[in-house]
């Protein structure tokens, strides 16, 4: 988990879970980001509820964390297949939970073009069922995955959480609907939220297959396959690249923060730093050719992709000083970690 020198914040709220376990809710728990906060909790001890429909999601996800845990913290897991769509999934999910962190969602703005009605029946319709379903439950504490997308056409960089423009997708309105459905539950309820932007979180059990793969896992299984690897657009087009224990991070301390001035808020999560393309690619072939697999692929560049913006950075200053959030894994060093596993799946 954390790997900074000295007792960070993250450290000690670590420590303090595994002497007093909780129960948490992760909806969306056997997809990428949902199945990654399951291992970590289960290895902090916690109790842990899992929902999720397997729509994108996958049970080999979830039979990986069960082999990654001991025996006993696995038995403190168990899932609930039902969807967010259906507002008895939700309330049944809540029973009994303190902490919820809620993933599910259909990713992907290419996926949203195609099929903007799916998109919005999960991203918002199912969003409001499970943050109702919680405030009715009383949980503690409810943290969403918000998304990068909400910052638009806006061409301010770095990203900060109170300037956006307009969306360039229907993925990016889902989004920002969740943003402006958890504020109003605040002024309408009293119920607090916290919403987590992420910015191209990547890591293991992110699916390298399918049509809307994100770029990392689908270069990595091109480059081992030796199958031509395509970017959109000129290559320097860069994004905020960030290695998914940062953003498990970033979602454990924002549901246990006891700051007043923290909760009903967005933050991004991200790493704070720029990388193109061109030399995401680049980074790519150097690690596989580390590993004596040596691509000599090089890219082959076609049309920008519709919806993307051209440049994504985040300020992260929002996070460092309400939550402690300090990400710990760079790009490159999150790299080989995740090239590990992508190998591993081939």
């Amino acid at each position: 988990m954390a790997g900074s020198s000295g007792s960070s914040a993250y450290e000690r709220l670590q420590q303090r879970l595994i002497a007093q376990p909780r129960t948490w809710l992760v909806t969306g728990v056997a997809g990428f980001i949902g199945s990654n906060l399951l291992e970590s909790l289960l290895r902090l001890e916690q109790r842990v509820v899992g929902l999720d429909n397997f729509t994108t999601g996958h049970q080999r996800n979830l039979r990986e964390v069960e082999t990654s845990v001991l025996s006993r913290q696995w038995n403190n897991f168990s899932l609930l297949e039902g969807d967010i769509r259906n507002p008895d999934d939700c309330r049944r999910a809540c029973e009994g939970v303190q902490h919820v962190l809620h993933q599910a969602a259909l990713g992907s703005v290419p996926r949203s073009l195609a099929d903007p009605v799916a998109t919005n029946a999960v991203n918002v319709t199912g969003f409001l069922n499970m943050l109702d379903a919680a405030r009715q439950a009383q949980v503690k504490s409810f943290v969403y995955a918000a998304s990068s997308s909400t910052y638009g056409d806006h061409p301010q960089l770095p990203k900060v959480e109170d300037v956006i423009g307009k969306p360039l997708s229907p993925y990016a309105v889902t989004k920002f609907v969740n943003e402006l459905y958890a504020d109003v539950f605040y002024r309408c309820y009293g119920f607090s939220t916290v919403g987590l932007r992420y910015f191209n979180v990547f890591g293991k059990r992110q699916d390298p297959n399918g049509a809307y793969a994100a770029v990392i896992p689908r270069w990595t299984a091109a480059l081992v396959r030796g199958e031509p690897v395509y970017i959109n657009g000129d290559g320097e087009t860069s994004r905020d690249f960030c290695y998914v224990v940062n953003a498990v991070q970033a979602n454990l301390l924002a549901a246990t923060t006891e700051d007043p001035a923290a909760k009903n808020q967005i933050y991004n999560v991200a790493v704070g730093a720029r990388t193109t393309l061109n030399s995401l690619f680049a980074l790519l072939c150097k690690n596989l050719g580390e590993l004596g697999l040596s691509p000599h692929a090089r890219p082959l560049y076609r049309d920008f992709r519709a919806g993307d913006v051209r440049h994504s950075l985040a300020d992260i200053s929002k996070a460092r000083n309400l939550l402690s959030y300090e990400p710990t894994h760079t790009v490159a060093r999150g790299l080989p970690e995740a090239i590990q596993w992508y190998l591993a799946c081939e």
